[in-house]
């Protein structure tokens, strides 16, 4: 008996653990919502502003989605309360941010040369 219970502690920790590493990342939220206007556009944003966690906020027009990046932002919750006061809405995609690393510019390095050409000597002075 104990060690089932020990067994399903033991689950339910990892569980745990797995959920909670991408809580504290930074992540990115896709949510499809119904855009018709401008005052629904502005709606959402200031929705999806008072979130907690939320860092930055972006709304694609052409896709009707809205873009959440932050740290610890529950996305059930934000989709709720933007379902709640637009009509519709529904979670895209839920991902950590990748960081993009930037190419480094190579500056080539000029220089002279230093080598000074002597002329061929043949033992006959030319003076």
């Amino acid at each position: 008996m104990h060690s089932f219970i020990y067994k399903f502690i033991k689950f339910c920790v990892c569980k745990k653990d797995i959920s909670y590493s991408l809580y504290n990342k930074k992540q990115k939220i896709v949510i499809k919502v119904q855009l018709t206007s401008e005052n629904c556009r502005t709606k959402a944003l200031k929705i999806a502003a008072e979130a907690k966690g939320v860092s930055n906020v972006s709304i694609v027009v052409e896709k009707a989605e809205v873009e959440v990046i932050g740290v610890g932002v529950d996305a059930v919750s934000l989709a709720k309360s933007l379902e709640k006061q637009l009509g519709f809405a529904s979670i895209v995609s839920v991902g950590e941010v990748k960081k993009t690393e930037e190419p480094k510019l190579v500056i080539p390095i000029q220089w002279t040369s230093s080598y000074i050409h002597c002329p061929h000597y043949d033992g006959f002075c030319r003076c």
